[in-house]
């Protein structure tokens, strides 16, 4: 049944298995082989209950609802949007509030879908909503009827606490809605994933459908570039000293998509060492990159070497593809920048991101301060 439902939408599709934490045995299969693997790696973890199957659909924005109700009726809500496109566990994405890039008509049809949902299930207490939207079509993830690890990051981010709204309602209090007129709100909070993969050994750094982080930080800024910056620097990320960079980009629609980031950390001074095929891509389109060369090419000067001996400040790493787990370059190169302690970038989107971010401190650096949360709230006279 599972190899005719692929067949008929087409790969890639998503297996969930049922009733487990964090996204556990949760992967996306590309291919037959794939389907089988992830199939059986599923019901070895939820033997007892179905494993769910659905078109996996690509280059789709994620957003998240997080939301307080009372008989049906929605009190409070806050939508945020993550960085990385959907294919990224909640968990371990980059979400930003208030949203940046979304369309008007998106954010309208999401609480839309969201009320409909409310109503339905006559919900009553904190619940949260994961949303896909591409083409301006929005379709729902999944629902779930509690409060979210994101609860605290939006209750902080606008000054309303969600939980205390939620537990009223929950004890039978009436309560009225607080208002959150985005107008007034001049500052980004971003919330970005911390991860420990220095301390699971062979782990392979990247980010994928099963959540992978252990932690997480929120930082708030004038713009989504500071606050973005603040962020990552407080995840241990290091701003490179010596502006010099790893890039391989994967894919080609991943190379065409950075092509103008890589033209950025040119201008910014930034010295660019690639892969064979993304040093051919830029070098063709005018941005100057060495080479250098992955572990089964077997020369030198070798992307391992550099890494160890400290010649890399960043590794920006976008993985070709998403098969079963073994020992491919892209997998020792980013074990070896994380053993090494050389910041590494796995997200396209992210990297995007980081790059914009440069920019804008390059151009404003005076404005890149520290300021307590209380002075953000004084905007919204809280």
């Amino acid at each position: 049944d599972a190899v005719l439902f692929a067949e008929r939408v087409g790969y890639p599709v998503l297996i969930r298995p049922s009733y487990v934490l964090s996204g556990a045995a949760m992967n996306v299969a590309r291919s037959i082989d794939d389907l089988k693997n992830y199939i059986e790696e599923a019901t070895n973890l939820s033997s007892e209950h179905p494993v769910v199957l659905s078109k996996f659909i690509q280059n789709a924005k994620e957003i998240e609802m997080d939301a307080v109700a009372m008989d049906g009726r929605l009190i409070n809500y806050a939508i945020s949007e993550h960085v990385e496109n959907a294919g990224v566990h909640s968990g371990d994405a980059t979400l930003i509030l208030p949203p940046q890039k979304l369309y008007v008509e998106t954010i309208k049809r999401v609480k839309r879908i969201t009320k409909e949902i409310c109503k339905v299930l006559k919900i009553s207490g904190p619940f949260n909503i994961q949303f896909l939207s591409r083409d301006n079509e929005v379709k729902v993830i999944e629902c779930n009827m509690r409060a979210s690890r994101s609860f605290p990051f939006v209750s902080k981010t606008y000054n309303v606490n969600f939980i205390d709204l939620a537990t009223r309602i929950m004890v039978g209090k009436n309560v009225r809605p607080k208002l959150i007129d985005l107008a007034d709100i001049d500052h980004v909070a971003i919330k970005a994933p911390m991860f420990s993969f220095t301390r699971l050994q062979g782990a392979d750094p990247v980010l994928r459908v099963e959540m992978a982080s252990t932690g997480e930080v929120a930082c708030f800024g004038m713009n989504k570039w500071e606050a973005f910056l603040k962020a990552m620097l407080s995840t241990g990320f290091k701003i490179p000293k010596n502006k010099t960079l790893l890039l391989s980009a994967g894919p080609l629609h991943s190379k065409v998509e950075f092509l103008e980031s890589a033209r950025e950390l040119i201008k910014l001074g930034y010295k660019i060492f690639a892969t064979k095929k993304t040093s051919e891509y830029l070098n063709k389109n005018g941005v100057k990159a060495t080479l250098v060369y992955k572990p089964s090419q077997n020369q030198e000067p070798s992307i391992i070497t550099y890494l160890k001996d400290g010649k890399i400040d960043l590794l920006i790493n976008i993985p070709e593809h998403f098969g079963q787990q073994e020992l491919t370059d892209g997998y020792r190169i980013r074990r070896t920048a994380v053993d090494f302690n050389v910041s590494l970038i796995s997200n396209l989107k992210v990297a995007s991101l980081l790059v914009a971010s440069l920019v804008w401190l390059e151009k404003n650096p005076t404005k890149f301060e520290m300021t307590c949360w209380q002075d953000y709230m004084q905007e919204l006279g809280n």
